[in-house]
């Protein structure tokens, strides 16, 4: 029991019955009332059919009754009987029989009540009949219908008075009339495997029947055949025939007579259409029932579902659960428009608490980031200091040994000039020139360390830039056997800047390169607009990359490759880099690598285009 409260207040369970309902109701009403429909048309013309065809029967019935009373009359009326001759009478008549076929035989009487001629089986005949009392009276006579057994069909009498040529009736001549040929016709009638057509008298006795014995052995009077003939007309009206059988009939009374003619077909073949189209739509409606409660469990499903769920993070919510009340929808309905709100109902009530936590935590977390602050500013100062110190340190060493340095060189080549040098010193002798201008150039890094010259500011082109730096390096690499390519952006944008100072800083980074590779390597040098982070925003630049294919650098080592007198060389200053940084920056740029062990180096400079830098 605990169930039926559930089911009660499901909303799926709801939904889908009110659209069960909905669907089906009016699919429901159609479908009786095209079945309703159906069966009216059907009776309307089953019912007018049998009443045409009862109507022409019983019109073709009484034409042939009508025309045997007038062969009877005009038998009557003829000269031949008005002499009462038997000799002359009996060939005439049996002339009258040939050629009409009808007649199964005649009888005269004259009014003396003689037997003038019978050529009708030898009937016993006299003046107390029916035909003969009434017809002696001067009036046409037709009998009822009776049974021949000889002949084994329904017969009648047709009987007319004989008049003379004074006026009185000198006699009845009489004729059985058999209606075996004229019933055929009327009894033969095209209503499908089940219509018949039959005659019945006022009792509802069968006159005529397809079937012969119930001629005037059986009747109707218990039918509802019988009621239909007799009964107040309902056009359309089903009821039992004789056989028990639900049929649609009609009748036509036989002017003149007490005959009735009835035409019936039994209700199932006249609605076997009817019955076609109400199996079609019960099979419609029960195709339609299980569509319509497809459709509605969808239906409920895609509406009672999004709120199930939304109880659902409602309730996580309500207990602080955000991540299980999460909500996501792609509808863009109503339920959708509900989702939507839920989810920025749930975000702002996270925010709100993530927002009054960090309140909490505003004064320790302010604390330790200003603490973190110091420490940096802190370790910048000396690192500052430590630098400008250092820079002071180089500028004095390098005054005190340029001096004696620059003694000695001029004082090697007056030497040079003015002595000669014997063969066997002078290679000793290049190898100490060489080694006096190594010093110089290390002497001159120095005080580009110390005393960065100042950029002197012009437009350059950035592909020509290269190509200058490349012509330079170009021999070393072709001694070294390594493979030189170049790839350059055909819509690089122009640069402003020092054309000597970031001439050094590529040629320093392509000798880096080569330095780093053994023979058979590739250097790569490409330039492209791209853009950089500095500042916590994207900037417009152009991005000049020198690759090489050496051993890469020590993951511990990137980190130092920019600060003074770092180097992994076994010979150098290690200045190069910190003085590439620092003219790169001082065009408003960045340099940064990537590298790792075994796959190579990247060294990338991005400097500002023109337009970038407001020119």
């Amino acid at each position: 029991m605990g169930k039926i409260p559930f089911l009660v207040n499901n909303l799926q369970i709801k939904v889908g019955f009110l659209f069960l309902l909905v669907a089906l109701i009016p699919l429901g009403i159609v479908g009786a009332f095209s079945i309703k429909t159906a069966e009216d048309i059907i009776t309307n013309m089953v019912s007018n059919e049998l009443e045409n065809v009862a109507t022409d029967k019983a019109v073709l019935l009484e034409r042939w009754l009508s025309e045997r009373r007038v062969d009877l009359q005009v038998v009557a009326g003829s000269s031949i009987l008005k002499q009462m001759d038997a000799e002359q009478i009996t060939p005439y008549l049996k002339l009258v029989q040939e050629k009409y076929g009808v007649y199964e035989g005649f009888v005269v009487i004259s009014s003396e009540g003689a037997v003038v001629v019978d050529s009708w089986g030898g009937h016993v005949h006299n003046m107390k009949e029916p035909w003969y009392e009434e017809t002696m009276a001067g009036k046409p006579y037709l009998s009822p219908i009776f049974f021949n057994p000889d002949s084994k069909q329904s017969v009648f009498r047709v009987s007319a008075p004989v008049v003379g040529d004074t006026g009185t009736v000198k006699g009845v001549v009489c004729a059985a009339v058999g209606t075996r040929t004229i019933l055929s016709i009327i009894l033969r009638v095209s209503l499908g495997q089940t219509g018949e057509c039959y005659l019945v008298n006022g009792s509802g006795t069968f006159l005529a029947h397809k079937e012969p014995r119930r001629i005037l052995t059986e009747n109707i009077a218990q039918s509802g055949s019988f009621k239909k003939i007799f009964g107040s007309p309902d056009h359309g009206k089903i009821y039992d025939d004789y056989r028990g059988i639900e049929v649609l009939g009609a009748s036509r009374r036989v002017a003149d007579t007490d005959w009735y003619l009835v035409v019936e077909q039994d209700r199932d073949e006249a609605f076997s259409s009817a019955d076609s189209l109400k199996r079609y739509v019960y099979l419609v409606l029960a195709f339609s029932a299980c569509g319509a409660m497809v459709v509605a469990l969808l239906l409920s499903f895609y509406i009672a579902r999004p709120i199930r769920t939304l109880s659902e993070a409602a309730n996580a919510l309500a207990g602080g659960e955000f991540q299980a009340a999460a909500v996501k929808t792609d509808r863009t309905d109503e339920i959708g428009s509900l989702y939507h709100a839920f989810q920025h109902m749930a975000n702002r009530l996270q925010e709100r608490q993530i927002g009054l936590k960090e309140k909490a935590d505003l004064t320790r977390e302010e604390l330790r980031q200003t603490d973190v602050r110091l420490k940096k500013t802190e370790l910048a100062a000396a690192r500052s200091e430590q630098l400008a110190a250092l820079g002071r340190l180089a500028a004095g060493v390098t005054h005190e040994i340029r001096t004696p340095l620059t003694s000695l060189k001029l004082f090697l080549e007056s030497v040079r000039g003015e002595i000669e040098i014997s063969p066997e010193y002078q290679e000793d002798f290049h190898i100490a020139m060489h080694q006096v201008k190594r010093i110089e150039t290390t002497i001159n890094r120095f005080l580009d360390f110390a005393r960065p010259q100042e950029p002197i500011f012009s437009t350059i082109d950035t592909a020509q830039l290269i190509e200058d730096a490349l012509l330079l390096v170009k021999p070393k690499a072709n001694h070294q056997q390594i493979a030189l390519q170049v790839m350059v952006d055909d819509n690089l944008p122009k640069i402003r800047g020092d054309k000597k100072q970031l001439g050094e800083v590529l040629l320093n980074l392509m000798v880096n390169a080569l330095e780093a590779m053994e023979n058979h390597g590739r250097l790569m040098v490409s330039a492209m607009p791209d853009r950089y982070e500095s500042d916590g925003r994207l900037r417009a630049c152009v991005r000049i990359d020198v690759c090489d294919t050496g051993p890469g650098i020590k993951t511990e080592n990137i980190s130092m490759l920019f600060d003074p007198f770092f180097t992994t060389k076994a010979s150098g200053s290690g200045l190069g880099l910190s003085i590439v940084q620092s003219t790169v920056g001082r065009h408003g740029g960045a340099v940064k690598v990537q590298s790792a062990e075994g796959e190579g180096t990247t060294f990338s400079v991005f400097l500002p285009p023109i337009a970038a830098q407001g020119i």
